[in-house]
C-alpha cells in the first residue's frame, strides 16, 4: 500500500449528502477482484450518460477537476453496501483524501486499508472547504497527516482528528496483510516450534 505523509492537490467539490457506494462505484461494475481499472467508472451514473457520454454538469468533468485528488463532500459519505470496490475506484481515479462532516463505518475503516485518508470535520470547516474547492482559480488543499493539518489556499490551517494507529498504519503504509507480513519473523518461529513440538498436528 501507498504510503501516505503529505498530499497537495486539487480539491473537487461534491457538495451532495448521503453519497452511498453504490454512487461511487455502481454494482455493474463489481465483477473484478482486482484494484485497478475502476477509476473509469466512479461516479459512474453521475459522469454519464445512458449513451456513455460526458455529463458536463457533473463535477469531475470540469476542469480543473478532471485532476482532483482531495473531495470535498456532503454528510455520510460511504453509506450503503460494504464494497470494497468503492475505495478501489476513488484510488483508482487519483483520490487520495475524502473530507466530510461524516462517514459510514465500514466505507471509513475501508478507506484506511486501501491508502485513502478519510478525514472528517466539522459543518463549518466542511463550508468553509467547500468555498475553497468551488474556486477554479485555485481549489487546492494540502494535507499534511504527520501534523494533522489541512492547509488551505489563503494559509490558514485547519486540525483534524484520527486514530493514532490508523495514522500509523498510513504512515508506514500498511494495510491488514503489511500488518501481517511485519510480523514474518515471530510467525515463521511460531510455526517452526509447534512442528517440533506438536509433529502430529
Amino acid at each position: 500500500m501507498q504510503r501516505f505523509h503529505t498530499h497537495k492537490g486539487i480539491a473537487a467539490p461534491l457538495d451532495i449528502m448521503n453519497i452511498d457506494t453504490d454512487m461511487i462505484i455502481p454494482k455493474q461494475f463489481l465483477k473484478t477482484i482486482k484494484r485497478t481499472g475502476l477509476g473509469v467508472n466512479l461516479f459512474d451514473e453521475m459522469r454519464y450518460d445512458k449513451e456513455g457520454k460526458e455529463n458536463p454538469n457533473f463535477i469531475l468533468n470540469k476542469s480543473p477537476y478532471r485532476d482532483a485528488s482531495i473531495l470535498v463532500a456532503g454528510d455520510n459519505f460511504g453509506c450503503g453496501s460494504s464494497r470494497e470496490h468503492a475505495p478501489w475506484a476513488l484510488l483508482d481515479f487519483g483520490v487520495r483524501v475524502v473530507i466530510s462532516t461524516s462517514f459510514a463505518d465500514i466505507f471509513y475503516n475501508n478507506c484506511f486499508k486501501n491508502g485513502i485518508l478519510p478525514i472528517t470535520v466539522s459543518a463549518a470547516d466542511r463550508e468553509a472547504l467547500m468555498a475553497d474547492a468551488k474556486d477554479t482559480e485555485n481549489p487546492e488543499l494540502e494535507i499534511d497527516l504527520p501534523n494533522q493539518t489541512i492547509r488551505r489556499p489563503n494559509g490558514a490551517d485547519i486540525a483534524f482528528d484520527i486514530d493514532p494507529f490508523r495514522k500509523q498504519c498510513l504512515l508506514d503504509g500498511l494495510d491488514d496483510i503489511g500488518l501481517t507480513m511485519a510480523k514474518s519473523d515471530a510467525i515463521s518461529a511460531y510455526a517452526s516450534k509447534r512442528q517440533n513440538t506438536h509433529p502430529w498436528l
